[in-house]
């Protein structure tokens, strides 16, 4: 059985899964080269088909995650929302709502989505619609390392459907009706992102920056703003599974002038920080509830909230939880691959048929690129002044570079899916160089001066790097660590105040090439470890083709990429 699935929102995306398996998936950015590109993914739709060869007339299903999708926006049009959510316009879009107006409205955006599919060439007649929620929990559910135990699955994003968050069970292949729902008016997701618009940032995009930012406001101040914000919501009286606003607290959608009040003229630390604890505690605290009132202490998370790092941290602490996974990049960019799960979970069980779904393993599920691309594009790269080499072990190359030091930008093999760069599309250097961060940050990234970089760190020796007394497996950059004594090893990998880490475990089954390069960076200087950030130019999508990759390349001040299997050097200033 062959499934696309869609999400035609924000950061769109989609994959073929074929049989219960991941064959491809592809995040419409890296195509069109818009950062969170807002549209039905048109292009990626292409490519699945074709790289796949997969015709139309097989595809089973189309699997459209959310019943309602709202029609996509620029970065402009967000920020013009946002700027507007709580003016007379808004308050009148709240009243529209809740007339016969919304139903009619919600039609018309039915009919421009089946529009969408005709036109992408696929069958309209066999496409589903899907609430998100249950999307998001299908893909951490089934994503998840355990089959034949009970999961207790948590969702939480800023709002789909018209929920932000959601609590169920899934055992023995099944989701289980969700015990618990909380109505998006009350969302935590919004809040977070409502408080980044009034930092002067983008919102549903810089959310981790307030992250990074926390750990270095005092503890005082921390406390003041933290003070205000545990205001916002109250947990139920009875199992603690759902919440809502206090008295007074807007709708979170509709608060930006609420929300702007409620921090006026208060630090920009103290708020990240604050804004950080109120968020890390109400999500402990709503977990912890979760796995007393259910008793199931295995835990598979989804939704854009847990994009949050830190607070999967402070959960994976819970001393009632024995087990955590979180899906990758759990944005709503995960949902293609969640109604795809879904579409096939509920159509092996609507026949009455035996289904499997493996584990979650590796995520390069994207293009990769072609030598004979970089072959073409050579004679103009040594013109203008680049060094163009097919090493005979490159791998070997490029981990030796990194041990002297040299930074090397990789394009290799197929691409990684979502927000985290896992050694195909990434910037790679020796953490231990204390003047590594700014150095990549002037070549090419230009972050923010408090945001850290992230560590590679081969799966087999993590332990000496990281505290993991529960043993989870971290492949994904989707969880931060306290870092052991040996923290010395990788300084420019980890949050420079709380020395904390966002490791990604390479493991060598699922990335040979890479796990080759961090095991003779390892046999060169003993440590296991190398710097990892994604290839990207500032404000622009991680690279996708060969071509990408050279135009960052030539449009930067990096000087080494490792590109399909050519090594290219800027030399005579070029």
């Amino acid at each position: 059985m062959k499934i696309i699935g869609i999400h035609d929102g924000h950061n769109a995306s989609a994959c073929l899964l074929e049989d219960g398996v991941v064959r491809a998936a592809l995040q419409e950015e890296r195509l069109t080269r818009v950062k969170n590109e807002n549209c039905f993914p048109h292009r990626s739709v292409r490519w699945l088909l074709e790289s796949t060869g997969t015709d139309p007339g097989e595809v089973d299903l189309v699997a459209m995650h959310s019943v309602h999708m709202p029609y996509g926006m620029t970065q402009q049009e967000i920020l013009k929302e946002f700027a507007e959510s709580q003016t007379l316009k808004s308050q009148v879009k709240q009243v529209l709502k809740k007339t016969p107006a919304n139903a009619l409205f919600r039609s018309g955006r039915r009919s421009s989505r089946i529009e969408d599919i005709r036109k992408a060439g696929l069958p309209e007649g066999r496409a589903v619609f899907l609430d998100h929620h249950t999307c998001h929990a299908a893909a951490a559910y089934y994503g998840s390392p355990w089959r034949g135990d009970k999961v207790l699955i948590l969702t939480n994003d800023g709002a789909g459907d018209d929920l932000c968050a959601s609590v169920r069970v899934g055992s023995g292949g099944r989701l289980e009706p969700p015990i618990a729902t909380v109505d998006w008016s009350h969302s935590l997701g919004l809040i977070y992102a409502q408080i980044t618009f009034v930092m002067g940032m983008v919102p549903n995009e810089h959310e981790y920056k307030l992250m990074g930012m926390a750990p270095y406001a005092p503890e005082k101040g921390a406390k003041i703003a933290y003070d205000r914000f545990k205001e916002l919501l109250v947990f139920d009286n009875g199992a603690g599974l759902t919440w809502k606003r206090k008295n007074g607290v807007p709708h979170t959608y509709y608060s930006y002038r609420f929300l702007r009040d409620l921090v006026e003229r208060m630090r920009f630390d103290w708020i990240c920080a604050g804004l950080q604890q109120f968020t890390e505690e109400h999500l402990a605290q709503w977990a912890k509830s979760a796995i007393r009132t259910t008793g199931v202490r295995k835990v598979a998370l989804g939704g854009g909230v847990f994009m949050n790092v830190k607070a999967n941290k402070r959960i994976y602490e819970l001393p009632e939880l024995d087990g955590l996974f979180v899906f990758p990049s759990c944005g709503d960019e995960m949902n293609a691959i969640g109604a795809a799960f879904l579409a096939y979970a509920n159509e092996r069980m609507r026949e009455g048929r035996p289904f499997e779904i493996p584990p979650l393993g590796d995520v390069y599920w994207g293009p990769e690129p072609e030598n004979a691309e970089i072959e073409k594009m050579a004679p103009e790269l040594r013109a203008k002044g680049c060094a163009v080499e097919k090493p005979a072990d490159i791998e070997t190359t490029v981990a030796d570079m990194l041990a002297a030091g040299e930074v090397v930008a990789r394009a290799a093999g197929r691409m990684e899916f979502g927000a985290r760069a896992l050694g195909n599309r990434s910037i790679l250097a020796d953490p231990t160089r204390q003047d590594v961060v700014r150095i990549i940050n002037d070549m090419i990234k230009n972050r923010d001066f408090w945001m850290p970089f992230a560590p590679a760190m081969l799966a087999e020796r993590s332990d000496e790097y990281v505290v993991n007394p529960k043993r989870m497996d971290a492949p994904y950059m989707i969880m931060t660590f306290d870092t052991t004594e040996k923290v010395g090893e990788f300084p420019a990998g980890v949050q420079p105040y709380d020395r904390t880490a966002r490791p990604q475990f390479v493991h060598r089954n699922q990335n040979p090439a890479f796990h080759k390069i961090v095991s003779r960076f390892a046999e060169k200087t003993g440590r296991a470890v190398v710097l990892n950030t994604s290839f990207n130019l500032h404000g622009y999508p991680i690279v996708c083709t060969a071509a990408d990759a050279i135009d960052v390349l030539l449009r930067s001040g990096l000087e080494n990429l490792a590109v399909g299997e050519y090594l290219i050097r800027k030399t005579r200033g070029g």
